[in-house]
């Protein structure tokens, strides 16, 4: 099978790292369809209007999409009625949505590219449970969610099963996976734009960065509670529901800032000390984006960060999810010297080219191994 004839699937596409993956197979596999349960027209644009959507992308269902579980049922039906009869590989790119219920006929391979279990069915069911993030509507999000999430699980775990092959983003992933679904995975982290890094230049760093979407699971009030604590230099990037939060409990040394766009983000990472993160993520795009810059990253010994922080080279892990250790761990920084040359090549081991080299190699092997059974 020289060329496999390759479809894609989203869960949706409005934009975010799941997207960027997306684009890098839209780069790699052109002329693929990419089948998905919504779709922005920014995003459509940007995918050269390969984009199939269905009745899932009009009212109600566009207005719901939020509420996951509650259109689950409906966008799983739809997922498993797509026909791919005219292709040899489909690669799913799924985590919290349900691509993964795709039913290829006989033949045709199934390869989930997976960014995580479900997380409101598993890892992060609890947390889902004490706040479901919808405001005025958590009640009822919640018995929703108590009374659907056996059926939900059972029904996630048997599309699990269907799954030919799975690629974890992470060994954290890779961990999940096996709990939760009993599937083994290969581990392709996802791609990072390195190369608008590369020429970024910065005569003195100082203080400390970190970066992302202000929500408490987030735990960035560990990041400016340390750095107030120690009276030393932060800058906070980005917004969201926890802000107002953040911004009171900050001292005099903590700055935010709300608006930094794509092209000013490279030398706002840059010219920085380190990129603290205190978030338990899959993966985590933003601190190897820093690390892109040259920049170290002092991070959670947990999740994603395990993957690309290597102590003592490109930054420092700390233990547990309190101000205490992320202190001690600031503290530590200060006495030690990092090179941002070797930290950018750690980097490198996370660029988009690097990504599209082992898919490439994964769906190749994979089609030599259907074409010899």
């Amino acid at each position: 099978m020289k060329h496999p004839r390759v479809a894609i699937v989203a869960d949706w596409i409005i934009g975010g790292g799941a997207e960027r993956v997306v684009q890098q197979l839209h780069t790699m596999y052109p002329d693929a369809p990419i089948y998905a349960s919504y779709c922005t027209p920014e995003w459509r644009k940007r995918l050269d209007n390969k984009v199939v959507t269905g009745y899932l992308q009009n009212w109600p269902f566009s207005s719901l999409r939020k509420f996951a579980g509650l259109i689950s049922p409906f966008r799983i039906s739809w997922y498993k009625n797509i026909d791919f009869s005219d292709f040899d590989i489909v690669i799913s790119a799924t985590g919290n949505g349900d691509a993964k219920h795709i039913r290829p006929p006989k033949g045709v391979t199934h390869i989930a590219y997976c960014f995580t279990p479900v997380h409101y069915y598993w890892r992060h069911y609890q947390m889902y449970l004490t706040d479901p993030g919808f405001g005025f509507l958590n009640p009822l999000a919640r018995l929703g969610l108590r009374l659907f999430v056996k059926p939900l699980r059972r029904k996630d775990y048997e599309a699990a099963q269907r799954v030919d092959h799975f690629i974890a983003i992470s060994d954290h992933i890779k961990d999940d996976i096996q709990t939760y679904y009993n599937r083994d995975s290969a581990v392709i982290s996802p791609p990072v734009d390195t190369e608008r890094f590369a020429n970024v230049q910065t005569s003195e760093r100082s203080g400390y960065v970190t970066m992302g979407r202000q929500v408490p699971h987030k735990h960035t009030s560990v990041v400016v509670d340390a750095c107030t604590k120690l009276n030393v230099p932060l800058t906070v990037i980005g917004n969201g529901p926890d802000h107002d939060n953040l911004v009171q409990r900050a001292g005099s040394s903590v700055t935010f800032l709300t608006n930094v766009s794509d092209s000013e983000m490279p030398e706002a990472l840059a010219r920085h000390e380190a990129f603290l993160f205190a978030s338990i993520e899959d993966f985590g795009i933003a601190p190897v984006e820093a690390m892109a810059a040259g920049t170290p990253v002092i991070a959670i010994a947990k999740g994603g960060a395990l993957d690309y922080v290597n102590p003592g080279k490109s930054g420092l892990l700390f233990q547990d999810q309190t101000v205490a250790s992320l202190t001690k761990a600031i503290q530590q920084f200060q006495s030690q010297s990092f090179n941002p040359a070797a930290v950018r090549k750690q980097a490198e081991q996370f660029s988009s080219s690097r990504f599209a080299k082992a898919i490439i190699s994964f769906v190749s092997s994979v089609a030599r191994d259907s074409k010899e059974n």
